[in-house]
């Protein structure tokens, strides 16, 4: 950690040359929409005379939407409002539209250019027209449009020359979904930024200007639709009633490109229908869907689909009658089909008899279904084969169903990350998966490749996260948990996208362009996944989180249910810690291709990163550092404290560069992610040193106090805002 403390020093030290800056109080609302004024006098210059005036050609409603939100950012980034204009009169004027929308970008040479990129694909260039200097923003959809204006503003916002701008960008997966586990009555599952945004009880009369803001901030980063209900569905959504309220969300998202969805209850021609069965495959039950699928079409024209959750956690399901999961599929897929609509059936299925190891559970349901499902069904996949861990290996369907549209189910909301009080940037994990090599085509199939339909060319793409979004002021229920669901968006986009480059560009539109405090955050937030996965779970560990709420840690809790229980994921005796997945144990190994199967099921090969994940370790096993697995897992949590106070450091270096409403908002939660670090660090350390019996080396903190002391820590089961009594 000395270098870390040394690069914090000299960051700070850097930072006290940065001005004085005026900084006006900042709640996080406006999220990475914020539009400051460009404080560089040299790009301002740059800025207002390239931009003088926008001619936005086209009044469809996402184009109006796309020329709002260039007066807003302008008027902000420039200090002042620019013209609008019906025509290249003058250097410096801004055209946005279509070539359909506009006769001038259908006769400029870009035109053949802008074809290539699909639907959704962008142009943003410097051009001369009539003898002029001027910038064109075209796409080949008006929503296309809309994203080239925001990547032009992301330009401004993150500082670069624009004289000769030229970008060209198309998302490469079809589907970007948001998630939204938001029940009726107002409350969210696995939500920690306070309650639902969807407010039931005042649509369709009233229609929050919430919405309009979420819609044009998931434009922004080119996500396409939201799942405005839970995965755990009630029925009552697709009651007339609550059709009508949805077909009000619906239409303020449509402007921004952004299709709704929602969850079906399989049960649904039951509770809401008055059938006595929901088989599958009966005829009355199949009419009913197609029935109540026109029925909301009618309500909502460019509905999406449906995502369902079936037999998994006591969802009903079609393994109910007797049918299997395509059988269930099949069913919504031809009631969609008509429309144009798509099911995305999520993968997360496991039985009510307790396996002999969970995580093989979804790739033994569906890998033998790949071909059974109709072509408007994507498989709903998490990115690892347990639960949305801090870290885990990915998930072995990645590349085994060739024939079945598969797409990536990543969790927004920190579930296991520490919630809202950690900062975790997540991005790191999700490159961390999408750039896995599943080898199933040779080298190079990565995960980000199957999910794009490169390696088995799937006819549509998707990948959805879970949200994390509530009507906390600032939407997310901390200001870095923004930065999760700015990523999200970039990396459905292009999963190919680095994570650091993402970083880089919320860091400068959310705080500020200071190169110094820029290159601080930056490095907090590269190094904050590690940190969290030391403290938590080092080495392969999963699932050793607390009952119920998953705040805290428990390893010790013993369930009824075993696959329910922390010990039943590590597995600790007095001989080792792990949990064997090589052909010795379970064998959940042999569910990945050949040569990752070979490079997890091997000891002298596997990844320290994955050791406890695949196989069972004694205490003394000599690590490739030349600790003892024990000295090793001592090391990993004092990193993972470490590395939380080295976070620390570097925030409060940058303090002359971000505003105090936000900066002390983070501190705050810094301090508690401290203090829960060394938590969970002792907590687990203690356990484990029940069974391997060895002393925590020389040189590192030693527990303020025994394992009964921990034990007895609790933390409210219902509650907003994380905070448990007890905590040392």
């Amino acid at each position: 950690m000395a270098r870390s403390l040394r690069r914090a020093v000299v960051l700070a030290l850097t930072l006290l040359a940065i001005p004085a800056l005026r900084l006006r109080a900042d709640d996080g609302y406006d999220l990475w929409l914020r539009y400051p004024r460009v404080a560089d006098a040299g790009l301002l210059t740059e800025y207002r005379g390239a931009l003088r005036q926008v001619d936005v050609e086209g009044n469809s409603p996402t184009l109006r939407a796309a020329r709002d939100e260039l007066i807003k950012g302008l008027t902000g980034l420039l200090g002042a409002a620019p013209a609008t204009s019906d025509a290249i009169t003058a250097d410096g004027t801004l055209l946005v539209g279509t070539p359909t929308s506009s006769r001038v970008i259908a006769a400029l040479p870009l035109a053949a250019e802008l074809r290539a990129l699909g639907p959704d694909g962008y142009i943003v260039r410097a051009v001369r027209m009539g003898g002029h200097r001027a910038i064109v923003v075209a796409g080949n959809s008006d929503v296309g449009a809309l994203y080239g204006t925001f990547a032009l503003l992301r330009q401004l916002q993150t500082h670069q020359h624009i004289r000769a701008v030229a970008l060209r960008d198309a998302p490469k997966v079809q589907l970007r979904i948001l998630d939204h586990w938001d029940n009726l009555d107002g409350s969210v599952e696995r939500g920690y930024a306070g309650r639902s945004i969807w407010q039931w009880d005042s649509l369709p009369a009233i229609v929050s200007p919430r919405y309009r803001d979420y819609a044009r901030a998931n434009a922004s980063i080119g996500v396409n639709g939201a799942v405005v209900t839970n995965v755990n569905a009630n029925a009552r959504v697709l009651t007339p009633a609550y059709l009508e309220k949805v077909a009000k969300i619906a239409d303020v998202l449509r402007p921004y490109g952004i299709r709704l969805y929602l969850t079906a209850r399989f049960s649904a021609p039951i509770e809401i229908g008055g059938l006595k069965t929901a088989d599958p495959v009966d005829p009355d039950v199949r009419q009913w869907w197609k029935a109540k699928t026109d029925e909301i079409y009618k309500y909502v024209p460019d509905f999406g689909g449906f995502v369902v959750k079936a037999n998994s956690e006591g969802q009903p399901g079609p393994q109910d009658y007797h049918r299997t999961h395509a059988d269930g599929a099949n069913m919504f897929a031809d009631a969609l089909a008509p429309h144009g609509g798509i099911v995305m059936w999520r993968a997360f299925v496991y039985s009510n008899d307790v396996p002999t190891d969970r995580v093989k559970q979804a790739y033994d349901e569906f890998k033998p279904l790949d071909g059974s499902f109709r072509p408007n069904v994507l498989i709903q996949v998490k990115n690892g084969p347990l639960d949305f861990q801090p870290r885990e290996p990915f998930h072995p369907l990645f590349g085994a169903m060739p024939k079945t549209p598969l797409m990536m189910e990543f969790q927004v909301t920190k579930e296991y990350h520490g919630q809202d009080t950690h900062l975790v940037y997540l991005g790191r994990e999700w490159e961390e998966v999408l750039r896995a090599d599943t080898w199933v085509h040779g080298k190079g199939s990565t995960v980000a490749k199957v999910v794009e339909g490169a390696v088995d060319h799937y006819s549509r793409t998707g990948i959805a996260g879970v949200a994390n979004i509530g009507d906390d002021r600032d939407w997310t229920g901390s200001q870095f948990n923004q930065a999760n669901w700015y990523a999200f968006g970039r990396l459905a986009w292009n999963p190919e996208a680095s994570s650091t480059a993402i970083a880089d560009e919320w860091i400068r539109m959310t705080f500020t362009n200071a190169p110094a405090a820029v290159a601080a955050i930056r490095t907090m937030m590269l190094q904050s996944r590690e940190a969290v996965v030391n403290y938590m779970t080092p080495l392969g560990l999963a699932h050793i989180m607390a009952t119920g709420h998953h705040y805290g840690p428990a390893p010790w809790v013993r369930l009824s249910r075993a696959d329910w229980s922390p010990t039943y994921y590590h597995k600790a005796d007095t001989l080792g810690i792990g949990f064997d997945r090589t052909a010795s144990g379970s064998n959940a190994v042999a569910q990945y291709a050949g040569p990752v199967r070979e490079r997890y099921g091997s000891l002298k090969t596997v990844p320290d990163s994955l050791l406890l994940w695949f196989h069972h370790v004694p205490w003394a096993y000599k690590m490739r550092s030349g600790r003892s697995l024990w000295d090793e897992m001592v090391f990993r949590y004092n990193a993972g404290v470490d590395t939380v106070r080295s976070m620390q450091k570097l925030w409060a270096s940058v303090r002359p560069a971000v505003d105090s409403e936000r900066f002390a908002d983070v501190s705050s939660f810094l301090a508690i992610q401290e203090r829960e670090a060394r938590w969970w660090r002792d907590a687990a350390l203690t356990y484990f040193q029940s069974f391997s019996r060895m002393p925590i080396p020389a040189g590192y903190e030693q527990p303020a106090h025994p394992l009964a002391y921990y034990q007895r820590i609790t933390c409210p089961a219902n509650r907003d805002k994380p905070r448990c009594d007890g905590i040392p």
